[in-house]
Parts: C-alpha cells; structure tokens; sequence
C-alpha cells in the first residue's frame, strides 16, 4: 500500500466533506506508532460522525482496506481510526482546542541536556 497515497486520500475526503482546520503532522521521527497523524474537526458531533462514515467508506472502497483499530467516545467528540501508518483524529471542534494534538506533536524533536559542571 502507498502510505502517501492513502494519505492524500483521506485528506481529499475529510476536505470534501468540509472537515475544518484539516492537518497532517509527521511523527515518524518522533514515535514509532505511525508516519502520519492527520487531525480534523467538525462543527457538531453530527458533522465529526459523518466524517468518520465517509472516511471508513470512501477509503474502503478505494483502496479496500479497513482501520486497524477505530476508538470513539459515545457522544462522537474524539474519534480515532487507526491505519497503522497513518492515525486520523477526527474532533468535535471544542475538544480539539482543549487537547491541542498539534501542539503537542510539533514539539522538539529532542531535548539537548548539557552538563554545567
């Protein structure tokens, strides 16, 4: 499977969809659970669940594959579908700002520690 195809096909949908504030990070260098996260988010939990349906759909259809694993919480405000080299973060718009992922994710790489004595 072409990762970076898979990747741009999933942004194309969320896009089309009209998912907001749509970002791809790339976390290869800094863990090991993927090459890329993308993150979204919705206006309404409505919006995030129909991203996450058109998401799983198109790409099963497309590249005929399903997520490793998908997580949700019961209201749809954070859901995860696992493609195991690409993470897709679907957001209820509020929550993202509160979990600030991309904050997170665009850190250091590392941190230098120099000995002062």
């Amino acid at each position: 499977m072409n990762i970076e195809l898979l990747k741009d096909d999933i942004v194309a949908v969320l896009e089309n969809k009209k998912a907001i504030d749509v970002e791809i990070i790339k976390v290869a260098e800094k863990t090991m659970l993927a090459e890329y996260f993308i993150i979204a988010s919705g206006s309404s939990n409505t919006q995030v669940k129909s991203l996450v349906d058109d998401v799983l759909f198109e790409i099963s259809e497309k590249h005929d594959i399903k997520p490793h694993q998908v997580e949700h919480d019961s209201g749809n405000r954070w859901n995860v579908l696992d493609y195991r080299d690409i993470i897709v973060h679907i957001f209820y718009h509020e929550d993202r700002e509160f979990y600030q992922l991309e904050k997170l994710w665009h850190g250091p790489l590392s941190i230098d520690v120099v000995d002062q004595n």
